[in-house]
């Protein structure tokens, strides 16, 4: 047993090390390829990862915002913070596609895709692939599998598992479908919050209240049950070079830690591809470093 967690710690530490490549922006918007100085650090391999991705916001905005307490008193203070974490580009919708694929798959602004149009890898089908469970949590979502393209606060632009093949549409829940029986979660699930609730129409403490309302009790079952939650962004407000708060939380999460390191989307895609023990990496992911220096 002991020769096998050291396989896998090593298995990931090389391939940290191989993909030690991040994206960094210039003062231009440009995105360039640039070596990471990421520690490569053996990644654990959590039961359970819920990411929940929140709206248009920047990193000065979030962190250490009176307005955000519980992000910054509980998610941030009790687990780690991406202090240089980036979006990609604008609008919402290609940065959800490429934390979710590794490329913006030819979207580049923010209409309804056809649904099934794409059969690129990504996160979902390679969990399926691999034998393992995944789902996303859509709040405002009519119905499970619904998919239309907008329904009051509910918006598709920001579910980019519609636009694949080879993601069954059954796996897209209603956030009234999110499990209080924490056990019965998927290996990786995304939850989305709807325009409100996501800070994109409302205020940054709704936004805040409804995270600790609707995970809260999930984040903390995760510090005792080998699981994760992670918070990120989209994208910034245009204002502020793209840089977005990104934090993680859970039992393998060093308490107050962060990390300097340049990351974004892809690298958060890389990360969780490799803490559900995927072999296979989506699009950019593949040259992307993990997340390192914040595990304990």
């Amino acid at each position: 047993m002991a020769a096998v967690k050291a396989s896998k710690r090593t298995r990931h530490s090389l391939a940290a090390l191989a993909g030690a490549v991040a994206l960094t922006a210039t003062s231009i918007g440009v995105w360039t390829a640039t070596a990471s100085t990421a520690q490569a650090a053996a990644l654990p391999t959590p039961d359970h990862v819920v990411v929940v991705v929140m709206e248009n916001h920047a990193y000065s905005q979030i962190i250490g915002s009176s307005s955000a307490p519980y992000i910054n008193n509980t998610l941030k203070a009790g687990g780690a913070n991406l202090t240089q974490s980036y979006g990609l580009t604008h609008p919402s919708e290609p940065n959800y596609y490429m934390l979710f694929s590794g490329s913006n798959q030819g979207r580049t602004d923010d209409s309804c895709v056809s649904v099934g149009s794409i059969s690129a890898p990504n996160l979902a089908s390679e969990l399926i692939a691999a034998g393992k469970t995944w789902k996303s949590y859509n709040e405002s979502l009519p119905s499970q599998g619904s998919t239309t393209c907008s329904s009051g606060k509910y918006a598709q632009k920001h579910n980019p598992w519609f636009g694949f093949s080879n993601v069954p549409t059954n796996t897209a829940m209603t956030m009234a479908q999110f499990p209080t029986d924490y056990t019965t979660l998927p290996k990786v699930s995304f939850v989305v919050p709807n325009l409100c609730s996501d800070m994109h129409d409302c205020s940054v403490s709704t936004g805040d209240t409804w995270i600790k309302n609707n995970l809260g009790a999930y984040a903390t079952w995760a510090q005792t049950h080998n699981s994760i939650l992670a918070v990120t962004f989209d994208e910034d407000n245009k204002l502020s070079g793209n840089r977005i708060p990104t934090v993680f939380y859970g039992q393998h999460v060093a308490p107050g830690s962060s990390s300097a390191t340049t990351y974004n989307h892809y690298n958060v895609l890389r990360t969780v591809e490799d803490l559900a023990g995927l072999s296979a990496h989506a699009g950019n992911a593949a040259s992307a470093s993990d997340i390192a220096g914040i595990w304990n």
